[in-house]
């Protein structure tokens, strides 16, 4: 089994990418290979809700001139998928939902019943909502979420800092784990059928 660790932050090798070392070191303890990829510093397109990745229907966006193709077949290859991100501004890095929103729209199928998780990295505060922005994408896709002993969040200005949180590096152990697990237990059991969806619009 493998799992795509998504680090959403400019900055490679800092703080996010210090929380996700911990959650891949836990999946790869249980046999689980972990690969991290990093969005880039690079400019990403937001989506434009063109539709033209339902009309292609390749799992692809129509736009192929950054990162978000490549992120989708590796997300489609793996069996799990964990989104590591900064707090900017109470939320979330804009690039990094700017990936996601292109990923869900043109590939939400292949992605769905995948287990997945968010993490969050910042100086003090944040993080939570940062989380839950995150965690949107995987509950309105039917990919379980998992869980740990806390909110999974590490704190720090600096990789050395974020080293000395040792709540959330545990935090980090614990959700890598619990994923291990959780892709145990989705591999044993088939998923169900998705019921066609029904779109109510309320304003005529």
């Amino acid at each position: 089994m493998k799992v795509l660790l998504i680090n959403g932050s400019p900055n490679e090798g800092r703080c996010t990418r210090t929380a996700l070392d911990e959650v891949a070191g836990a999946l790869a303890a249980e046999g689980v290979e972990a690969e991290i990829a990093w969005i880039g510093r690079e400019p990403v397109r937001g989506c434009l809700g063109c539709g033209g990745c339902a009309k292609r229907a390749d799992a692809r966006c129509v736009f192929d001139d950054d990162i978000v193709n490549d992120l989708i077949a590796k997300a489609t290859e793996a069996d799990g998928l964990v989104v590591g991100t900064p707090v900017f501004y109470a939320g979330a890095n804009g690039a990094l939902l700017a990936v996601l929103d292109r990923m869900f729209y043109a590939a939400s199928a292949r992605l769905r019943f995948k287990p997945a998780a968010a993490v969050a990295s910042a100086r003090r505060a944040g993080t939570t909502p940062a989380i839950d922005q995150i965690n949107k994408y995987f509950q309105i896709n039917c990919m379980p979420v998992a869980s740990s002993t806390y909110w999974p969040m590490v704190h720090g200005q600096s990789v050395e800092e974020v080293r000395q949180d040792g709540e959330g590096l545990h935090t980090m152990r614990v959700l890598g784990r619990n994923l291990a697990w959780l892709l145990r237990a989705v591999e044993r059991e088939p998923a169900p059928e998705v019921e066609p969806k029904v779109r109510t619009n309320f304003i005529r």
